[in-house]
């Protein structure tokens, strides 16, 4: 490709709108524009690395036995009713009528679609199992698209989708899958971690496991255990619990005492010179519209995830001061479990406590010495909380948690009868009886990975792709586009290095060297080849951008570097 005709146009400031390293550098570098809020364009160079991710995907995806298929992006909501998501989705789905005000939605997944059409296809053990995939489009209208196509409201995905006669063998598919992800994003050269996640809005009746790319942007907390393999989402994560011995003072009786207008932790803590893990905190939510109080220790935070999963809850919204006080006829702040005519769910580090501090249910009161058991209910004791980092890992009850961020650029489930069921998608097994397929699905964000490539591979001067991703391979730079010597070395290394399968970007433009070494480093193609003055003796000046160690080396020579990094990768 000739630099000179490529459709190219690189800019030298960040756009304002711009937050993320990787949302900046792919504008400036000419790889995507956005057309609307997280709707975007590739441009020749953004599409060039998309289908390198494309082609990963395939060859992984089809040594894993999966079968490529395409499905509509636009679904009738008969089947988002049958599944019953189309009314609890939520604002993301979107929602459209045709002419003749048929209901369709623009597919965010295609749980629903695939299942449809395999119980269409399929009503035979002997089809079994099956693994159908595709590439395609998605769309989401997120509130707040943010951070170029970390965040968008359309999206390229690969999603997978298995289909088992037993439970036995959708665990084979899961994890056959699973490795199949390792392998993809070991050669797309990303750090990331295999970690236990929380199965959404998609629902599991198994196992479930997010692949977290590792990068300070990421809007995902990965928790690791420093000693062990343990990994989880914050959603997911939990620590070690060792109970507590008794507190000297856990025959106290409990007692209300004067806290005017101290209303938060820090207040208590301050006024009161206690700790903030001596306060039991006492948060109202709305659970399926349906008022729930949370009970967790003053220096932890309630998982609204794990509250939603215990009881089964398709939303929940903390309440405001406002719907406190209409709720409980006081201010926030001074709400307590005891008394309290809610059902109450008690973290497990609270039904712990011996002597703790909490609300008295009368504004500017509260009660110390309390004690759970002794004077309230536990009826719903469990996980309700976030683990903090430094806490001492659920598995191997040694090593210590820590935390990163992530981005999430994959997700497996392993969905059982979720939807088979629903959707009667069956099969007739070896003696005729009539049976549920045990379903899974696994998704991939190929457009998120060329982002989270990005976070993880730049300088100051701009993207350093990985050879496996690069637009091109080899960024061929005459000094001079008049001078002949230059120009014949250029198109003879160009001409061999094609012939070798090497693909090449030669910067014909009649630019200035300063500019053209800026473009080539902004956009991050992994080796340069610089034909300046030394081209009447042969030589040339070859140049790999993640390191930028320059060798002045022969044609030949320089051929041969690209050829042994690439046998390099391959053995």
């Amino acid at each position: 490709m000739r630099q000179s005709t490529l459709l190219l146009t690189t800019l030298r400031e960040s756009p304002s709108e711009a937050e993320a390293i990787s949302h900046q550098l792919m504008l400036r570098a000419g790889y995507i524009r956005k057309l609307a809020a997280g709707i975007y364009t590739y441009l020749p160079l953004g599409r060039r690395v998309l289908r390198k991710v494309e082609q990963i995907v395939r060859e992984e995806m089809d040594r894993a036995d999966a079968q490529e298929v395409l499905m509509p992006a636009m679904q009738p909501a008969e089947l988002w009713n049958e599944s019953g998501r189309y009314s609890v989705y939520g604002p993301e789905l979107i929602r459209l009528r045709d002419r003749n005000e048929r209901e369709f939605a623009l597919g965010p997944t295609h749980e629903e679609v695939v299942t449809a059409l395999v119980r269409n296809e399929v009503n035979s053990y002997r089809k079994l199992p099956l693994t159908l995939y595709q590439i395609q489009t998605k769309f989401r209208d997120e509130r707040r698209p943010r951070f170029g196509l970390l965040r968008g409201r359309e999206f390229l995905m690969k999603d997978a989708y298995s289909f088992d006669k037993d439970w036995e063998g959708l665990d084979h598919s899961y994890w056959k899958m699973f490795d199949a992800y390792n392998r993809i994003f070991g050669r797309c050269t990303l750090d990331y971690r295999a970690v236990e996640a929380d199965a959404g809005s998609i629902g599991s009746e198994g196992g479930t496991h997010e692949f977290m790319a590792l990068a300070g942007i990421g809007e995902d907390t990965v928790v690791t255990c420093m000693r062990c393999k343990y990994a989880a989402n914050l959603e997911k994560a939990e620590s070690s619990f060792r109970t507590m011995e008794p507190a000297a003072s856990m025959s106290a009786e409990i007692e209300m005492f004067h806290t005017p207008d101290l209303r938060t932790i820090d207040q208590l803590v301050k006024s009161l010179e206690i700790e903030s893990a001596d306060i039991i905190n006492t948060l109202v939510y709305l659970v399926d519209g349906k008022a729930v109080a949370v009970l967790v220790r003053g220096d932890h935070e309630v998982n609204e995830t794990k509250v939603k999963n215990y009881l089964g809850a398709d939303n929940i919204e903390l309440a405001d001061s406002q719907m406190v006080k209409s709720l409980m006829g006081m201010p926030i702040g001074f709400i307590g479990p005891i008394g309290l005519n809610l059902q109450i769910l008690v973290d497990k580090t609270v039904a712990n406590m011996n002597d703790g501090i909490a609300g008295a249910n009368k504004q500017d009161y509260h009660f110390r010495h309390v004690r759970p058991e002794r004077d309230f209910k536990m009826d719903h004791a469990g996980d309700f909380r976030n683990v903090t980092e430094g806490e001492t890992c659920p598995r191997c009850h040694e090593g210590i948690l820590k935390f990163y961020r992530g981005i999430e650029i994959g997700h497996v489930f392993k969905l059982g009868t979720k939807y088979s069921k629903k959707l009667s998608a069956t099969f007739l097994d070896s003696s005729g009886k009539e049976q549920v397929m045990i379903m899974g699905c696994y998704g991939i964000g190929l457009s998120r990975i060329l982002s989270a490539v990005i976070e993880q591979n730049h300088d100051e001067q701009g993207i350093i792709w990985p050879y496996s991703l690069a637009p091109f391979h080899v960024h061929i730079i005459p000094i001079s586009v008049v001078d002949e010597y230059q120009m014949k070395a250029a198109e003879e290394l160009r001409t061999h290095l094609i012939a070798q399968g090497i693909e090449v970007l030669i910067d014909d433009r009649d630019e200035r060297p300063g500019v053209k070494f800026k473009d080539s480093d902004l956009i991050g193609i992994p080796f340069r080849i610089v034909i300046g003055k030394d081209a009447v003796q042969g030589k040339v000046e070859f140049i790999e951008r993640r390191n930028k160690e320059k060798q002045l080396v022969s044609y030949e020579e320089a051929a041969s570097c690209i050829l042994d990094f690439i046998k390099n990768i391959k053995a």
